[in-house]
């Protein structure tokens, strides 16, 4: 099982202007997707992460850097994981988990429950709508040159309805952090902790690392 760190950043916080945010992140270590579980998808893009907290939220930022982009869902719990896509999935208690899935347009689908994703439950479109994405895109869709992106999520606390959280100050909970696209010209599926399993799956909480918030 990895282990992660998660550094507070107390600058800024959930109602911080884009550049505070951009500028507080600069000085978190990132961290690489390196993980291709499955050797049927053998395509590894280019994956940085970092994550860090603040009074009022999480900052989640992605850098991706693949050979197709895709943004082809624009309304809030659409399936993003087709498009070009970064995931994180988070537990408190190891067993139940938050799945917060984002194209690389900042469209968003966020899921609660347990591992059987007949009985997940979507969270409020409204509710979803709370996280705040800053990114772009840079190069040409085609063959010859990789594309870059880079997705920052502000995610405020609320966001994780289920529990009544007023800080991550001192909490340890699993979690694991993901880059797919289903649907793209090369389909992959990418991971930060490792997982064991016959066909492509990140709804596995077994399977997550560990989070150790400062």
């Amino acid at each position: 099982m990895k282990h992660l760190i998660v550094p507070y950043l107390g600058q800024v916080g959930y109602g911080s202007e884009p550049d505070e945010l951009w500028a507080a992140m600069a000085n978190v270590s990132d961290h690489g997707l390196e993980e291709v579980s499955w050797p049927s998808f053998p395509y590894k893009p280019n994956v940085r992460f970092k994550l860090a907290y603040a009074k009022d939220c999480l900052l989640l930022c992605y850098v991706v850097r693949e050979k197709h982009v895709r943004a082809v869902y624009r309304n809030t719990n659409d399936p993003v994981y087709k498009d070009s896509c970064v995931e994180f999935f988070l537990s408190f208690d190891a067993h139940q988990y938050y799945n917060l899935e984002f194209n690389c347009a900042g469209t968003g689908l966020i899921g609660y429950g347990g591992a059987d994703k007949e009985t997940r439950q979507r969270l409020p479109n409204d509710l979803i709508e709370r996280v705040r994405t800053l990114g772009g895109i840079s190069g040409k869709n085609d063959e010859k040159e990789e594309m870059e992106w880079k997705l920052l999520l502000n995610i405020p606390f609320e966001i994780f309805n289920y529990h009544t959280l007023t800080s991550f100050a001192g909490l340890r909970c699993t979690g694991n952090f993901y880059k797919c696209g289903d649907e793209l010209p090369i389909p992959h599926f990418l991971s930060w902790n490792r997982i064991d399993h016959p066909v492509p799956n990140f709804h596995l909480p077994q399977f997550f690392g560990e989070l150790l918030f400062q």
